[in-house]
């Protein structure tokens, strides 16, 4: 009945429990269901004094090895959030739901979305007592939640968690911070505050960026949305490449001085002279499609989906319309489990079909790749494999008897021994929080010293690992399995990362693509269909005509992408789109427009068909 110790690498756990069975006259022979309270207690709690900790400290253990994917992911098959079976997900005691503003507890008026609790105080619905009481609280709480929806997020619940939140959710949320104090002087700093948006929510972001210049502050963006930047004072772009490329001020002017430059990329973009036009882009047909009934999670209403196989198919909508709940939380599980494979379970819906037009399914998401420092972006494109059997066939690796394992830092013969390959060491302040520095007996190259005298062509390992992946496909030309692997960094844009970098250092954009690329590498020959999150987030205009360039080879290699999306550039592109909306919450949920661009820039309704037009 223990499922997780069902596996060979967790059957010891059984064993220990089969061990002390008889000892607490626990019958190894009937249903869970029927055991008595004291084993169920044995069993989860486990029995400190003969070491076995239970499900509970089995679960802990793997809490402290979460570090390693494997682990993860193991982990993450056999949890789940459910609702406290005591207040029933209300969070409060019985005594403080009996207190009431109105007919409503406070448990009622957080769990009400900023824009239904806006409307609830400016009713008839709380009395004239109540409300000249306080009058105060009110006018703060009603302030605070006009700067949540000034930055579009007036959909959110007050009581949502904060880990189900996007980054570009997050970073909103922290904004209204800002707008809610009365702080003059300032400087602020916004790293792609549109982020999730769709380009209409963007204008209720630049109202609120505009209060805080009105106010006396300085307000610096990092930005590519084309609304953002037309709205600026002053623009610096920076290039012109990326990477070791970049770093250069190629101009510094309003936007007005920008767009009528015809050497700044930015600026040509802008103005149309270059990118995906409704003209210049031809429409494939599909080959086949899924077809999903009766989505009902969240805020959708029991809407019916037909999503086109063999073509790029972009779900866009406002923000908070029910785009992720179709697609991450309904579609792809449902697919998932369809296909036999182990998946989370999907949200309410009626029937699927269509999941054969194609072999496997895979979500590239925005969730970290790797929480380990250990992991870098030349593993993920089966890469090392082959620059550890260049390194290995040299003939001072042959005469020190190296072999390709001594050239990994996750290897006991090859890392340094002192910080075991991670480059860094941490240092244990007792009182205070521990600090990490550079390994002082590799000084941060993660190799022994007898690996590191190993070259090629004048190169240690710890050198490769330095360069950019545009720079290792140069000096491995002579090697076409490593540049062949190296090439689908390119693929996705990734050219300037280095190949040893930490992938805890990479934005959400940058992992997401990681992902593509280490697929691209696998070189799988089954027809997939890959759904991915936003993956313009954090590209420039430029980053995402390439990128497009990408999703075209895969689909002409036979594979189909399902993109949540917001940006005018890949929704111009895409060969159909699902508008999900009207609004946000409530409001939403519905599919408002289906087709190719041309289709909804005819006869679409929404503010997506708006944009073309």
């Amino acid at each position: 009945a223990i499922a997780p110790w069902n596996t060979p690498s967790y059957r010891h756990e059984l064993e220990e429990l089969l061990a002390i069975a008889d000892h607490h006259d626990l019958p190894v022979d009937v249903p869970y269901s029927k055991l008595k309270k004291k084993h169920h207690d044995l069993i989860w709690n486990g029995d400190r004094k003969r070491r076995f900790g239970g499900l509970k400290g089995f679960f802990d253990w793997l809490d402290r090895k979460k570090y390693k994917m494997h682990v993860r992911v193991f982990a993450s098959r056999y949890r789940t959030y459910f609702p406290c079976s005591d207040c029933g997900g209300k969070r409060f005691r019985p005594e403080a739901l009996s207190y009431r503003l109105g007919s409503h507890s406070i448990a009622d008026v957080l769990d009400a979305s900023a824009d239904q609790l806006t409307q609830l105080l400016e009713s008839d619905e709380i009395p004239p007592l109540q409300r000249a009481r306080a009058q105060e609280p009110l006018a703060q709480i009603q302030k605070r939640l006009q700067f949540l929806r000034d930055v579009g997020l007036g959909y959110l619940q007050l009581s949502r968690s904060s880990r189900t939140l996007s980054g570009g959710e997050l970073q909103r949320v922290s904004l209204t911070t800002a707008l809610g104090s009365t702080l003059v002087g300032m400087l602020y700093v916004l790293d792609e505050p549109t982020a999730g948006l769709h380009p209409h929510d963007v204008k209720g972001l630049v109202r609120s960026i505009t209060e805080l210049l009105d106010r006396g502050n300085t307000v610096v963006v990092v930005e590519h949305e084309e609304t953002m930047i037309r709205q600026a004072d002053s623009i610096v772009e920076f290039g012109p490449g990326a990477g070791e490329e970049g770093g250069s001020v190629l101009r510094h002017g309003s936007p007005e001085e920008v767009l009528a430059d015809e050497d700044s990329i930015t600026g040509q973009f802008l103005v149309g002279h270059r990118g995906v036009t409704l003209k210049n882009r031809e429409r494939r047909q599909p080959r086949g499609q899924v077809k999903l009934k009766g989505a009902s999670g969240n805020n959708l209403k029991g809407i019916d989906v037909e999503i086109p196989i063999g073509v790029m198919a972009v779900v866009t909508g406002v923000s908070g319309s029910g785009k992720s709940t179709l697609v991450q939380d309904t579609l792809y599980p449902a697919i998932a489990r369809a296909k036999g494979e182990s998946s989370m379970k999907p949200l309410p819906y009626k029937s699927i079909s269509g999941v054969g037009t194609f072999q496997d399914v895979m979500l590239v998401d925005q969730s970290p790749i790797s929480r380990s420092a250990r992991s870098v972006p030349v593993t993920y494109v089966k890469a090392f494999d082959a620059i550890r059997k260049v390194f290995a066939a040299q003939p001072e690796a042959k005469i020190r008897n190296l072999q390709p394992g001594h050239f990994s830092f996750n290897s006991d013969r090859g890392a340094c021994e002192q910080c075991e390959g991670s480059g860094r060491v941490e240092i244990d302040m007792q009182f205070l929080a521990d600090i990490t520095m550079t390994c002082p007996a590799c000084n941060g190259k993660r190799f022994r010293d007898r690996v590191l005298e190993v070259r090629y062509r004048d190169h240690s390992i710890a050198d490769v690992m330095a360069m950019s992946a545009r720079q290792a496909i140069g000096f491995f030309a002579d090697h076409d399995k490593v540049v062949d692997r190296l090439r689908r960094l390119t693929a996705v844009g990734l050219d300037y990362i280095k190949l040893g970098q930490a992938a805890t250092t990479l934005s959400s954009g940058e992992g997401q693509r990681l992902k593509l690329a280490g697929f691209l590498a696998g070189s799988s020959k089954r027809r997939t269909l890959f759904i991915m999150d936003e993956p313009s987030t954090g590209l420039h205009f430029a980053d995402i005509q390439r990128l497009i360039g990408c999703f075209d080879s895969l689909i002409d290699e036979g594979h189909s992408l399902l993109i949540v999306e917001h940006h005018p550039l890949l929704m111009t592109a895409a060969d159909w789109i699902i508008d999900i909306g009207p609004g946000a919450a409530g409001d939403g949920g519905e599919v408002v427009a289906t087709g190719t661009p041309e289709d909804l820039a005819r006869q679409g309704e929404g503010l997506t068909s708006e944009l073309f037009r």
